[in-house]
């Protein structure tokens, strides 16, 4: 089955390439961007300035291709993709948490933005905490490595 997506805008970032770029956002404290949301689409942000965190799914357009087994940012070991959030996946979804600083109109303003400039958005929901934080018990590969997060940055592996 084909699956087609519409954009519904467009995420406006610092980052012009993605080497060096941060690798979550939770890395990227403090960077700031924007949203320009299609205008067509503005009536569907009421009510979203009521949350001070949104999900933004997006499509890694500058992605191309992919493999099965990866090796990602925070380890030197080839994982399976599906246990990585790498860029080059049989379909290129990304998905960030951000913090929302204020909407005007058709644009948000966003912080800690870990994504390319000029991305084409997908879709936005709001973080719930109540809904989206798990105490987990199981953090696979990942376990320990996510210490460094802020100093991590991405580098040509995914272009």
């Amino acid at each position: 089955m084909k699956i087609t997506f519409e954009q519904i805008g467009t995420i406006d970032t610092p980052f012009k390439t993605t080497e060096n770029m941060p690798i979550q956002s939770k890395g990227a404290k403090g960077v700031k961007g924007k949203i320009i949301l299609n205008k067509e689409f503005t009536l569907g942000l009421n009510d979203l300035s009521g949350f001070s965190h949104i999900i933004l799914l997006y499509y890694f357009h500058k992605s191309k291709g992919f493999e099965l087994e990866t090796k990602p940012f925070l380890d030197t070991v080839k994982r399976g993709v599906f246990s990585t959030r790498a860029p080059k996946r049989p379909n290129g979804i990304g998905i960030s948490v951000v913090k929302l600083l204020n909407i005007d109109k058709n644009v948000i303003n966003i912080e800690n933005v870990d994504i390319l400039d000029g991305t084409p958005l997908l879709d936005i929901k709001p973080y719930i905490p109540d809904f989206d934080n798990y105490n987990v018990e199981k953090r696979g590969w990942t376990k320990n490595k996510t210490l460094n997060l802020n100093t991590i940055k991405s580098d040509k592996r995914f272009q």
